[in-house]
């Protein structure tokens, strides 16, 4: 073997060559960039630990113990959570698509209302008012005033915003009246209607809501 090398003229470093060369080419820069960095090491540092904790080895009967408490400390602040919070609630996007007065629909409260308007400009007062009441229901919706189940009625959505809005109560008993005789009953509506309910939908805008109640019901205030 000894007697090919040689022939080959085949260079072959002794000892102290070889790992100078092998440090030499593990300091190049992928194979510097695949090595841990700090972070990754603190991270594996505190997985350890905290696995550790729950096996008898180094812990003894300190396992059960961390156990629990942390068992505590984890229910505890989702209890607290919950009271402080609520219900955890879906996304403005999810909920803005919801089912709302019997249909689906995206629109925003902002874009009901020019609807509404281009209906009242056309002299057509039955889908006006009932645009604009589905303008004023989106727009406590968007504010986070109201969380209807899915098939709630006007009426429902009226009594479930009148606590925050205390003093448009009656307000807005009246447009979710007026909403249902056009909508449902077949009465006819005038412009003497939808200037009621447009009114009622600009006192429920600048209204700030009762704090007490929004909190209440686990939402925060527009």
């Amino acid at each position: 073997m000894i007697a090919l090398l040689a022939a080959a003229d085949v260079f072959v470093p002794d000892g102290d060559d070889a790992r100078r060369r092998a440090q030499e080419e593990l300091s190049k820069g992928e194979y510097q960039a695949a090595k841990p960095n700090w972070f990754d090491q603190l991270a594996a540092d505190i997985a350890e630990w905290f696995f550790g904790l729950f096996n008898g080895d180094g812990a003894g009967a300190v396992a059960p113990l961390a156990l629990t408490m942390i068992a505590i400390v984890v229910i505890a602040a989702i209890v607290v959570a919950l009271i402080v919070w609520g219900r955890p609630r879906a996304s403005r996007v999810v909920r803005r698509r919801a089912d709302l007065l019997g249909e689906r629909d995206d629109r925003t409260a902002a874009q009901l209302r020019a609807d509404a308007e281009r209906r009242a400009r056309d002299g057509d007062w039955d889908a006006a008012v009932v645009l604009r009441f589905r303008a004023l229901a989106r727009g406590l919706l968007e504010r986070d005033l109201i969380d209807p189940a899915p098939g709630a009625t006007a009426q429902g959505i009226a009594r479930e915003a009148a606590p925050a809005l205390p003093s448009a109560g009656g307000a807005l008993h009246d447009a979710a009246t007026l909403f249902d005789s056009v909508r449902y009953l077949g009465s006819s509506a005038n412009e003497a209607d939808y200037r009621a309910i447009v009114a009622t939908d600009d006192e429920v805008q600048a209204t700030a809501p009762r704090l007490t109640a929004v909190a209440g019901a686990g939402r925060v205030p527009a």
